[in-house]
């Protein structure tokens, strides 16, 4: 028998996305970590645009500060609501890493002129081109100089499926980013996700909130708390936590959480905090999936998985709607 999700592993919950005073956000780094330490979190990356921090300073025994920021690339430097363009997140491997890569003046503004004078970078001074190349040549200089790459809310940025699948390099999509979901209601990746699965992409997925602090937590707009990863790390430690996100030790969750999932031969365990309804998707127009009687919620569902499946991967559904989702498992790595 196989765990994907343990019910051994300590589960930490964290937001890896959000943004500061240090950027556009409305917070400063210590009222983010306030807030969330108070709510709950054990970590938490403020990933200001093209504004990469250590906070670690900030860091408590049991709630911890990675470090990171936003980077993008756009067809004109100029914000144009109409037009596609990537978000990606830098986590960086060790705390103090505060490399930026591939800077250019006019997408790194929140720099002092003192601060972008001082500030170490990787790769060269040059104008960004929003191209499927350049963006490989981003993601590929800043794994060299110590990050972990995520690709950021995908409807958000408006780009193209066949453009998504070309970018090689980073390790885990936002199949939820709650700030857009909320303004949108269409930030919800999973048909996308599967079709990485499908084209044999092993990227892994999460959800993060990507608030900007512009509206208070009890307004109707709040876009605080409502998407977050469960990192399944050996222990609350930088090194530990980044480990755990870079083997995909981790699953998305706007709600619900997981508390078991494993697999003998073909039989899928899942156990789970009460949901309406469970699916697993393999890459078939035929998921299995369990729906709960009216009046009633799973806990607990085993489900057989097609022995020819390329790869699995599970979500839950509560009462409200709120989701959680693994990461896609693949044959190798299921031994099926």
């Amino acid at each position: 028998m196989r765990y994907l999700i343990s019910p051994n592993k300590k589960q930490y919950k964290a937001n890896l996305h959000c943004h500061s005073t240090l950027s556009d956000g409305r917070k400063t780094p210590q009222e983010l970590k306030e807030l969330y330490y108070g709510h709950g979190f054990q970590i938490l990356a403020i990933t200001d645009h093209e504004y990469v921090k250590n906070h670690s300073s900030m860091s408590e025994p049991d709630f911890l500060m990675l470090t990171g920021y936003e980077a993008h690339v756009r067809p004109n430097s100029v914000f144009d609501r109409f037009a596609p363009e990537v978000h990606l997140n830098l986590f960086a491997r060790k705390p103090e890493n505060e490399t930026h890569i591939l800077i250019d003046r006019k997408y790194a503004k929140f720099y002092s002129e003192e601060e972008r004078a001082a500030v170490k970078t990787y790769g060269p001074l040059k104008e960004r081109v929003y191209s499927i190349e350049y963006v490989n040549e981003l993601i590929q200089l800043a794994k060299e100089a110590g990050y972990l790459v995520s690709y950021n809310h995908p409807y958000w940025s408006m780009e193209s499926e066949d453009t998504i699948l070309s970018y090689d390099g980073y390790f885990s999509m936002e199949i939820c980013n709650f700030s857009s979901w909320v303004s949108s209601h269409q930030e919800y990746n999973g048909q996308l996700y599967d079709k990485m699965l499908r084209a044999g992409k092993r990227v892994f997925c999460h959800a993060a909130d990507d608030a900007h602090g512009i509206n208070p937590v009890e307004h109707p707009k709040n876009k605080f708390f409502g998407g977050f990863t469960m990192i399944l790390a050996e222990k609350l430690t930088y090194d530990s936590v980044i480990a755990a996100m870079e083997m995909g030790e981790m699953y998305a969750s706007t709600g619900p959480l997981f508390h078991e999932i494993s697999l003998d031969g073909t039989k899928l365990h899942i156990e789970c905090s009460p949901v309406r309804s469970v699916h697993v998707y393999f890459g078939s127009k035929n998921p299995r999936y369990e729906i709960a009687e009216p009046g009633q919620a799973l806990t607990c569902v085993d489900l057989e998985i097609d022995e020819k499946a390329p790869y699995i991967r599970v979500s839950i559904f509560d009462e409200d709607g709120k989701s959680a989702d693994t990461r896609g498992y693949f044959r190798d790595e299921l031994g099926l």
